[in-house]
């Protein structure tokens, strides 16, 4: 028999005591969402300043994805690709065209998307470019977040995501994140295959590189026959105030690396995009998933990105992005260093005051009806919905105000 949590204590014991102790939540505990709000257990409600990591662009049970979701639950959900189905055809066509590509390769998570297109790097390396067997390296840049798998954890910098689980593979040379120079010097190796990274740096606290720093590292890498690999998992789908981040350099990457709100938060989906010339040099066999292109998740995706166009979901983050930002900025405390970000994606620095510190902040601004998350000890992401109106912006930016100038 299953049953529903009565309290948020309840549920909250029972994490602890028969779950995997991988996260730390802030101790909230939801139950229903709509647009820009959740409600917990005890029904209060909050903003929602996190968009589980940006997936939920689209904003909390959108309808026009519900209903995507629910038609196609109850029509077809699984034949895995052992059979072609009459939904993956015109959801590869979809894709392909908005983003300007040949081809896609549907997977379901952000870290199997970023493993496909390091598979697909180092195919197109051996049977294209030429470079000898095993000696292909992708640089990566210091501080990256791109999953957590091993191979992926191998190419991290954090020991959080990387120590004691060794051996890791090799193949992989990290370079300074937003450092031309270093890239230009490391591209001077032939074995030099592609060049991973975010347009923005998320995880590590939304670091946003200098203007023009895209657009050289691409051109840098069509000089030397490199592969462009464009991790857009959490900066893409309008989060940033373009439908991708790397709109605003006009960098059309070699590989496209799609994920998160590709679903708007109702199901696991991720995509790899990129030209025949790399695509086909995986056959049969050599890849694939079996939920990877399940019709429901191609259902959902279709219905998930028309919502970001019809509703113009990339120009109300630029225009909330710099609304959140100009208020923020009013803001008189010792505690805010510094403020960053593009659309909205966006964080704060905090500088302990008083023993607060930037967890204390989120803690309180719960209380208080919004919920962020620190990350990296002392920053504060800020990422509502896209939905999110410049009323609801200004009532929040007022919560945060209030909440940090309450410790002192």
């Amino acid at each position: 028999m299953i049953s529903q949590a009565t309290s948020s204590t309840t549920a909250i014991e029972l994490e602890a005591k028969y779950g995997a102790h991988n996260y730390h939540p802030l101790p909230v505990v939801l139950s229903r969402g709509e647009g820009a709000h959740v409600w917990d257990v005890e029904g209060k409600q909050y903003f929602d300043f996190l968009s589980a990591y940006s997936a939920v662009n689209q904003g909390h049970s959108h309808p026009a994805i519900v209903r995507a979701l629910t038609n196609q639950a109850q029509k077809l959900t699984l034949v895995s690709r052992a059979f072609y189905n009459d939904i993956l055809g015109e959801y590869e066509q979809f894709m392909t065209q908005l983003f300007g590509y040949d081809k896609l390769l549907p997977m379901n998570t952000g870290a199997e998307a970023v493993e496909t297109a390091l598979k697909l790097c180092r195919k197109w390396a051996y049977e294209v470019k030429g470079i000898e067997k095993d000696k292909a390296i992708i640089l990566v840049c210091e501080q990256n977040f791109h999953g957590r798998t091993i191979s992926i954890v191998s190419a991290s910098s954090d020991p959080d995501a990387s120590q004691n689980y060794g051996p890791h593979t090799p193949g992989f040379i990290r370079i300074p994140y937003n450092d031309i120079s270093v890239l230009k010097n490391a591209l001077s190796d032939k074995n030099v295959a592609g060049f991973l990274l975010e347009p923005i740096q998320g995880e590590a606290g939304v670091f946003v590189p200098d203007d023009g720093y895209l657009n050289q590292a691409y051109a840098l890498c069509k000089q030397h026959n490199v592969l462009f690999i464009n991790d857009e998992i959490q900066t893409g789908i309008a989060r940033t105030g373009k439908m991708l981040a790397a709109d605003y350099e006009n960098v059309h990457a070699d590989i496209l690396i799609l994920g998160k709100a590709l679903s708007g938060g109702m199901y696991p989906v991720s995509a790899v995009l990129c030209n025949n010339e790399i695509m086909l040099c995986i056959k049969p066999g050599q890849h694939g998933s079996t939920y990877g292109g399940n019709p429901l998740a191609c259902h959902v995706a279709m219905a998930a990105m028309q919502v970001v166009l019809e509703e113009n979901l990339a120009n109300n983050a630029m225009r909330m992005g710099v609304l959140l930002r100009s208020e923020l900025q009013k803001i008189n405390s010792p505690m805010i260093t510094a403020i960053r970000g593009k659309g909205l994606l966006n964080a704060i620095d905090i500088a302990p005051l008083n023993g607060k510190t930037a967890w204390d902040v989120c803690v309180k601004l719960s209380d208080n009806g919004l919920l962020a998350k620190p990350t990296h000890g002392h920053i504060i992401r800020f990422a509502p919905p896209l939905i999110i109106t410049e009323d609801q912006m200004l009532d929040c930016v007022e919560i945060i105000r209030k909440t940090i100038l309450s410790f002192g």
